[in-house]
């Protein structure tokens, strides 16, 4: 498996007892769908190694407790700390309307209900307080935040979204 065909559920975070289960913490809204996994992946020295899930639970509500087969100690648990967690992209619940995630718009054309068509994405900036489109218009990056407010329209049949951003915020880049 690689790691483009996945998506990163979260991160081991600290050890939860003396006989290796671990405490992960979940990158996700809905922690509760994880909760029964048989196996997740960890990010083992750039690798993904597949681990089996002996049991798990909602701890705290934001954590995940996971007890792995074969982790039964602290030093097992040790030996995995700070991985990150990983699961197929298949298992990604849909999303409708006008949600998606992030690398599912990579390649989606931007058009805004002022200025016209804007480029296409090429990334996603989720580094800064605002998440941002990053936009390729012929060699030229426009940056538009991913603010509710401006996303008017997901269409996913023809891989575009449609935005209203504040006038002049696109001139600024030209």
């Amino acid at each position: 498996m690689k790691i483009e065909d996945c998506f990163y559920l979260g991160k081991i975070v600290k050890k939860y007892s003396f006989k290796g289960e671990v405490l992960a913490k979940l990158d996700t809204d809905q922690p509760d769908i994880y909760e029964h996994l048989d196996a997740i992946f960890l990010e083992l020295r750039n690798n993904l190694v597949p681990f089996f899930v002996e049991s798990s639970q909602l701890h705290k509500s934001e954590l995940l407790r996971i007890k792995f087969e074969d982790v039964d100690t602290e030093a097992d648990a040790d030996a995995i700390m700070k991985s990150g967690l990983y699961l197929p992209l298949d298992l990604l619940p849909k999303l409708e309307g006008d949600k998606f995630y992030f690398h599912e718009v990579i390649g989606f054309k931007v058009e805004d209900k002022n200025f016209g068509k804007v480029g296409v994405i090429k990334a996603i900036n989720d580094a800064t307080a605002q998440s941002l489109f990053e936009i390729d218009r012929d060699g030229v990056e426009i940056l538009i935040p991913m603010n509710d407010e401006f996303i008017l329209k997901v269409d996913r049949n023809n891989k575009t979204i449609f935005v209203e951003t504040p006038e002049g915020l696109i001139d600024l880049y030209l």
